[in-house]
């Protein structure tokens, strides 16, 4: 079994980290680079950066902030949020950062997930994907704009199509449980995992070590996205891999 990986999400709005709940009511939380750094001394396997509102505000992504984040950390830095063209993928890439993630651009234009990752490589390619389930058809549909806009896609087909196209990774983010840290949306991921064969990232309702300790038992995940849970230390990752080794769950 590869080992797990746990990847504190920073959502940045304004140049400061912050926090909601369901992509609504908006905390702030710290600096980036600061939390960044110390996440990567309590043994985070990655950093993710999710600029929330370039997307909807129709701006680039925070170029200098990525380059002083990168140089300062010793794990691996993905970056989101206002990356739409080919070229944005090379100036994201250029400052540092390891991974690119795209979420409304590669529904707008599905080609640049096979173009990014002939370019540059499927290792690099993430495709976040926000979705929520529809209560009254009873599946999961695929939203953009930071939430606000509802696709109509069905999730599981658009994993699918990701996955063909040349994505390396899927970061899943459920809607529903999107801070409010009752746990992960474990039917969800269990579909896309069964789904797929390329790593799938939970992301949405962790607030607590067991919360891990289940989605990892219950799916087969390879990482999981945390924010809450480390932001207002309720637990240190060394807490959480501790944990997960107690439960025989391989961790970094």
């Amino acid at each position: 079994m590869l080992k797990k990986r746990i990847i504190p999400c920073l959502d940045i709005k304004d140049g400061k980290v912050v926090k909601g709940i369901h992509f609504n009511g908006l905390k702030e939380v710290g600096d980036p680079v600061e939390l960044a750094r110390c996440y990567d001394d309590q043994g985070a396997d990655e950093i993710v950066f999710l600029d929330i509102t370039a997307t909807y505000e129709n701006r680039d992504t925070m170029y200098a902030l990525v380059e002083e984040a990168a140089g300062s950390l010793s794990i691996p830095l993905a970056i989101g949020g206002g990356v739409r063209h080919l070229d944005d993928f090379r100036k994201v890439l250029l400052c540092g950062a390891d991974k690119i993630s795209i979420n409304s651009a590669a529904i707008r234009d599905p080609e640049l997930i096979n173009q990014a990752a002939q370019e540059f490589g499927s290792q690099c390619v993430v495709v976040a994907i926000d979705a929520k389930k529809n209560l009254q058809t009873d599946r999961f549909e695929v939203y953009i704009k930071g939430g606000r806009e509802n696709t109509g896609i069905d999730l599981v087909d658009w994993a699918k199509e990701c996955q063909q196209r040349g994505a390396g990774e899927i970061l899943l983010t459920s809607m529903d449980k999107d801070g409010t840290q009752s746990g992960y949306d474990i039917d969800m991921l269990q579909a896309v995992c069964a789904a797929t064969h390329i790593p799938i990232i939970a992301s949405g309702g962790c607030g607590s070590i067991e919360d891990i300790v289940d989605v990892f038992k219950k799916t087969d995940c390879d990482a999981a996205l945390v924010a809450s849970l480390f932001h207002y230390g309720v637990s240190t990752i060394n807490e959480v891999k501790e944990r997960l080794k107690e439960n025989n769950i391989p961790v970094r």
